[in-house]
């Protein structure tokens, strides 16, 4: 493979969602204390979720992916384009994604999640969003204070 690793993948996805209508955040914890990789909303409210694979071993080992269905609408694999993809669980999305942009070459099946726990997802997501623009522009803030202490 040519290298592509996690973050390359994440920030393709990422660009791909947005395009798609998607707000996406990265690394967003479950009520079940699974993490996925991108959590996104749509427009419409719909969740979506996407966990990343850049190792083959790693996607064959992993047997804890299932337990993200109950808390997404649509669940995708994604994938570097040099991957096998014919590794990746039927059943599921998928994307291949370098750090450029993305593509769904596969659609997700429609799961919907129960309305009380679209609103707390929902809530979630607003509040994890919102704490880490903070702390981005927390550090921004810092950042331009010790640069201008520095000039």
């Amino acid at each position: 493979m040519n290298g592509h690793t996690a973050q390359d993948v994440a920030r393709g996805v990422s660009r791909l969602l947005m395009q798609e209508g998607y707000s996406p955040i990265l690394e967003f914890t479950l009520a079940n204390g699974r993490r996925l990789d991108v959590a996104a909303l749509g427009n419409d409210g719909t969740v979506l979720g996407v966990e990343i694979k850049v190792a083959l071993g790693d996607l064959k080992g992993d047997k804890k992916w299932p337990e993200y269905l109950e808390f997404c609408d649509n669940f995708f694999f994604a994938i570097p384009p040099d991957f096998p993809d014919e590794h990746v669980p039927a059943g599921t999305g998928l994307i291949v994604a370098d750090r450029y942009g993305g593509a769904i070459v596969r659609p997700s099946p429609f799961w919907k999640i129960h309305a009380s726990r679209r609103k707390a997802m929902t809530l979630r997501f607003a509040k994890v969003a919102a704490e880490r623009l903070a702390m981005t522009l927390e550090l921004a803030a810092d950042s331009a204070r010790v640069l201008g202490e520095i000039e």
